[in-house]
């Protein structure tokens, strides 16, 4: 697991992963080397405050997107969030730029796309899944990418490559408690949220609602990793429950 900053850590995403079997290697691309994917099994990427084409000061940022290229040239299970969603948009043909609409930010929800029924990862979540949002920037597709889910802001919020590469341009990481940080260390972002939205009570109770809908997208995403490569194409129309 790659985590770009402190500022969103594997959080209960980390405990649901560890939960269903996954042993986790969280690695700080600021304070550590990447490693080579050659030991591992599959590649989670997290978000962070950077842009996906800061390299100037994020050099390391560069590494990543080759790191994601790779895993997805690989056939390497990958689930990308946020930032993560971008840099995977980025390194395999897509492009990242300013929200058109100006800043998502929130508790809010995104819809599924018709085609998302038959994927083996989000196939089974709810028609409009409750996510965290709080991001400056969106990404177009890559070619090839199956797009999964939507927003009223941004088109593209969940997308496949191959059989088991995925972003997720919102948060499912997070605690009430990384939200009210981000919220107080970027001001400007959280007055785009609707009143009350990043309140601590609602986000508890949010949070709450977050968990019953997305720990089990991460003991599906488990159950991929274990899967042969040979197997998932097979497999894919068949439902995980």
């Amino acid at each position: 697991m790659v985590q770009p900053s402190r500022s969103d850590p594997p959080g209960p995403l980390g405990e649901w992963l560890r939960g269903a079997g996954a042993e986790l290697d969280v690695v700080l691309p600021v304070e550590q080397d990447l490693p080579s994917l050659d030991s591992y099994d599959a590649l989670v990427v997290l978000g962070g405050e950077m842009g996906a084409y800061d390299d100037i000061d994020f050099p390391w940022l560069a590494d990543v997107r080759r790191m994601l290229s790779g895993a997805v040239a690989q056939q390497l299970p990958v689930l990308a969030i946020c930032l993560g969603a971008q840099l995977l948009a980025a390194a395999t043909g897509g492009q990242v730029r300013p929200i058109r609409k100006g800043p998502e930010v929130g508790t809010l929800l995104v819809a599924k796309r018709d085609v998302a029924a038959e994927d083996p990862l989000l196939g089974p979540l709810p028609l409009t899944p409750d996510v965290v949002q709080f991001h400056n920037d969106e990404f177009s597709l890559p070619p090839s990418a199956q797009l999964l889910a939507s927003s009223p802001k941004c088109d593209n919020q969940a997308f496949r490559l191959g059989e088991c590469a995925y972003g997720l341009q919102f948060h499912i990481e997070t605690t009430p408690e990384v939200v009210l940080e981000w919220a107080r260390t970027s001001p400007d972002m959280a007055d785009a949220a609707r009143p009350g939205q990043l309140d601590a009570d609602h986000l508890a109770e949010f949070h709450e609602d977050l968990a019953d809908t997305w720990q089990p997208v991460a003991e599906r995403f488990v159950r991929i990793v274990g899967t042969p490569p040979e197997e998932r194409k097979a497999s894919r129309f068949l439902p995980l429950a």
